[in-house]
């Protein structure tokens, strides 16, 4: 099966990437998403983060704050640093399974969509190629601050906490160039997707 990373800096669009290729016909799994659905369901999983974090980070909902988390690994990078050795673990194996899934259900291919994929500065070796989408750092930080709500200071806490996107450039198969409009988006992820399901890969 090829599994194929898609990934990119907070606010370039990786997300309306992803919906365009689920558009496509090709499969998405958003990791993100899994590790939100893993502190909720798996309970051992839970009481790890909260014994690393504190009890604090509840809401007065009895909930885990997502916002009140945020707060501490986007200002502090040791905090950020232990949830992700608490966290990738976990959703690396939920991806696994939901690749497999896909795999046995008749897929050739899927997109995990993941901001921290090349993160360490090179190709993940589970991966069958990388799709970087890219934006220009001012239009992310419009963005954030459009849609998302966040201020100047905040959508740049967030985006400096990440590796520079274009760092990834070098070793990514295809780059989707996502400063202009969804339009524009979507004609890049429909030719992509045409390739994925070719399987004219790059590699």
């Amino acid at each position: 099966m090829n599994i194929i990373g898609l990934t990119g800096g907070i606010g370039c669009g990786k997300s309306a990437a992803a919906a365009y290729f689920r558009e496509a016909g090709v499969p998405v799994i958003d990791a993100d998403a899994a590790g939100h659905e893993l502190l909720e369901s798996d309970a051992h999983l839970r009481a790890a983060v909260v014994g690393s974090f504190g009890g604090d980070i509840i809401g007065q909902d009895g909930a885990l704050s997502r916002e009140k988390l945020a707060a501490r690994v986007f200002t502090d990078p040791d905090a950020r640093r232990r949830l992700n050795a608490l966290l990738h673990p976990a959703i690396i194996a939920e991806v696994g399974r939901r690749c497999a899934a896909l795999n046995e259900a008749g897929h050739e291919s899927v997109i995990v969509e993941a901001a921290l994929i090349g993160e360490g500065g090179r190709r993940d070796p589970w991966l069958s190629g990388i799709i970087l989408v890219l934006a220009e750092e001012q239009i992310r930080m419009e963005r954030l601050m459009r849609y998302r709500q966040f201020t100047r200071e905040e959508a740049q806490r967030r985006m400096a906490a990440q590796t520079p996107p274009e760092t990834k450039a070098a070793f990514a198969d295809w780059i989707i160039d996502n400063n202009a409009d969804r339009d524009g988006l979507r004609l890049q992820v429909m030719k992509i997707a045409d390739a994925i399901r070719a399987r004219k890969l790059l590699f």
